[in-house]
Formats: structure tokens, sequence, C-alpha cells
């Protein structure tokens, strides 16, 4: 991939036009993409039409901009990915029929909690998480779990700068997050009622691969009415029922 004069690469301004979009903003304007990037308008039209020619993004009626179904395709085959949220289907279903509300599996990217996969129901409580949608990982149950698992160092970057608030419950003091984290190593999950929005509750446990190490979080998000705690059990067998699944997946057994 070549470089431009400034000395970033091609492929960097690139990504920098795929992160223009969020979740809420998924159709944007050229002159849009080149004010979030911070990219030349010209370049960025450069850019965008030789993006569209691969199919990784699409123009619509009015010239607008989205991710296109070639970069969907492509994502599908992180194969790592796609044997996790395929293992944990058939549970996150199950769990999902039990609770009635939100089933959720979602891993580590970075400090964030990224989800794969979100079933909801109607009526069912509020959530922020959905699918391809991210939380930094003080915030929620599935990020809690994560991050009480993850490598020290990750830890000690959270724990050392300001955390992020939602709501009144959330965790904001470094004293209190790391010994939430304890207390998640020591008891095998947690229960986060009001975090994320004060009339929802988590509750998340991790879900191991056949090495037994934590490749992932299952949570639930329900009303936050003090009935939460009822749902680990539930969430436990669901995450010994994926680790079963990835232990015969043949990923998992290549990286042995």
């Amino acid at each position: 991939m070549g470089r431009v004069r400034t000395g970033e690469s091609v492929l960097s301004r690139a990504i920098r036009i795929f992160d223009a979009f969020s979740p809420d903003e998924k159709v944007l304007q050229v002159s849009e993409i080149a004010r979030r990037t911070g990219l030349h308008i010209a370049t960025a039209s450069r850019l965008i039409a030789e993006l569209v020619s691969h199919g990784l993004l699409e123009r619509g009626p009015d010239r607008e901009v989205r991710v296109g179904m070639r970069m969907w395709e492509l994502a599908s085959r992180a194969s790592l990915t796609l044997s996790l949220r395929d293992a944990a289907m058939p549970y996150l279903e199950d769990l999902h029929a039990v609770v009635g509300h939100h089933a959720q599996l979602g891993v580590r990217d970075g400090d964030d909690v990224l989800f794969l996969e979100r079933l909801t129901a109607r009526d069912a409580v509020v959530n922020y998480s959905r699918i391809a949608g991210r939380l930094p990982l003080h915030i929620s149950s599935s990020g809690l779990v994560l991050l009480a698992y993850g490598p020290p160092e990750l830890q000690e970057r959270v724990l050392a700068r300001p955390l992020e608030q939602h709501t009144d419950r959330t965790i904001t003091t470094a004293e209190r997050l790391r010994a939430t984290l304890a207390e998640i190593r020591r008891q095998g999950f947690v229960v986060t009622p009001g975090h994320v929005h004060p009339d929802a509750a988590g509750v998340a446990v991790p879900v191991r691969d056949g090495l037994q190490e934590v490749v992932a979080a299952l949570s639930v998000i329900v009303p936050n009415d003090g009935r939460a705690p009822a749902q680990v059990p539930a969430l436990l067998a669901a995450a010994r029922g994926v680790s079963r699944s990835l232990s015969a997946s043949p990923v998992v057994a290549a990286r042995r």
C-alpha cells in the first residue's frame, strides 16, 4: 500500500473513513466524512470512489455513502469470532427464552467490549448495547468480566485513567473498580444494577475456550428490580455449554 506525502499510508486513511461511521450514523455525505476524518474533500472523495469500486462502500441515490456488503462479507470470515458466535448461539437462544429480555455475547477489543450478538424481545427492558456496538470495559457487566480476566497491563491502564460515568451507579473510582474485579475473579460472575441505565441490571459470566482462557462474556440485561442475581445459574450453565462447544472447535484445536 502506497504512502502519502504526510507519511500516513493510504490504508490508514481508508480506516479513518470507515471509523467515521457509527452505529447511529450509518449513512454520511462525502463532505461529512471529510470533516470527521480531517481529509481534504478531494482526497476523501477519491478514496471513497476507490472503496466503492471494490464494494467496501456503497453510494445511495443522493450520493450518500454507507458501508458496503463486501465489507460485511469479509468481516464474516473472521474465523475465531465466527466460531465463537456459532458455538454460543444455541445456548444464547435458550438463555434468551429463559430471561425474556436481552441475552448477549461480548468480546474484548482493545479497551472496549464489542458485542457479537444480542437477542431481545418486544417490551424488553432498555438496553444500550447492540450488535457490533461498543462500551468501555468498566461500565457494563460484560466489560467488567472481560477486564477482570484480562492481562494485568490492561487492568492497570484502565485503573489509571478517568472512568466515564453513565449513571450514579457506574463505577468511577479506581478503588471500587479494583475491588469489583477481585470479586468477579472470586465468585465467577458480576451483577451491575443500574450501571448503564437506572432501569436495567446486567449479569455476566466468563466464557472459556478449550484452553480454559476467557475469550468472551455471556450476559443478560433484565429489569433492575432486585431479581437479577437469580439469572446467575442459567448464565453459568449456558457458559459451560459454550465452553464445551469451543473445546471441540477445530479453530481452538489449531491454537493448542
